[in-house]
């Protein structure tokens, strides 16, 4: 079911749109060798909380062959380094309402991963150019499949694009990036993410290491060792994901203690770094779409 976005809430989105834009710009400005990776997730989050957002979901900055999800720790001291294929991921909600972007940034000395870069920006542009009302998604697919194979790539089979709805980051439909993969048609009054993935390797991803990020995606049954205020910050999100370091100001063993037992009885989902093998490269570019009356509007752009 399409719900329909009012003129208010069209509105909110594309305010979201232009905040999540001009934090993506900035922080393509300062993801640079030496600069913790930390101090830019954190720095995003500020500068969206100030222009009148909130985060959407805890920004993101992977490197190399980690494709997505990769979220510091509280204390995390890891930094950029020469050599680097960097992706940020920032998401943005004003009352809800989401806009969610991305980009990637060659920290080689000679643009060695520049190529890569642009495999995935230019998938992003060429499917942009196929949206519209009655669109199959495959055909979408197939577009960002030709321009990252044209360019000598693979795109990732196992990530895709997403639909986007009031507080919520992911809803139907799956926009892939090939063109077997999904099902269904495009409609007037969706919102969307399209967000191809671009890899030096065979194209698909694994959870692997320590997840940051959490969602609640039901809610929690009553239960001894739950402590209230964990529970508080996790519930002021209303569904949205959030990360560990944003519990920085709690007891960390009440909150391990807490988030455990939420994931135990399913109420709590754990989304670890997604990661391609080692020693592949890959690269993210993403723009959030209203699919209105008058044609696509690019919200992020």
């Amino acid at each position: 079911m399409i719900r329909s976005v009012d003129s208010e809430g069209l509105e909110k989105l594309r305010r979201a749109g232009r905040i999540a834009s001009e934090c993506r710009e900035w922080a393509r400005e300062n993801i640079r060798p030496g600069v913790q990776v930390r101090h830019v997730l954190e720095t995003v989050e500020e500068m969206i909380r100030e222009r009148g957002g909130a985060p959407a979901f805890p920004t993101q900055s992977s490197r190399n062959c980690i494709a997505a999800h990769y979220c510091s720790a509280p204390e995390d001291p890891m930094t950029y380094e020469i050599g680097d294929c960097v992706k940020v991921d920032v998401g943005v909600h004003v009352d809800g309402y989401i806009g969610d972007t991305a980009c990637s940034v060659d920290l080689s000395e000679d643009g060695t991963w520049q190529p890569l870069v642009d495999a995935s920006a230019n998938a992003l542009a060429a499917a942009i150019a196929t949206v519209g009302d009655g669109v199959a998604v495959r055909d979408v697919g197939a577009a960002i499949e030709r321009t990252i194979v044209g360019a000598g790539f693979e795109p990732i089979r196992n990530l895709t694009g997403h639909g986007l709805e009031r507080w919520k980051v992911h809803t139907s439909p799956q926009i892939p990036n090939y063109a077997e993969g999904g099902s269904g048609r495009l409609k007037e009054g969706m919102v969307i993410a399209i967000e191809p993935f671009a890899s030096t390797g065979r194209g698909y991803i694994q959870e692997r290491g320590r997840a940051e990020v959490f969602m609640m995606q039901r809610p929690p049954r009553k239960a001894k060792g739950l402590d209230r205020e964990v529970l508080a910050v996790i519930q002021s999100w209303r569904g949205l994901p959030i990360a560990r370091r944003y519990f920085r100001d709690l007891d960390p063993d009440v909150v391990e203690a807490t988030l455990s037992k939420l994931t135990r009885q399913g109420s709590l989902m754990r989304f670890p770094p997604l990661v391609e093998e080692e020693g592949v490269m890959t690269t993210q570019c993403e723009h959030s779409l209203y699919l209105g009356p008058n044609g696509v509007e690019v919200l992020t752009a």
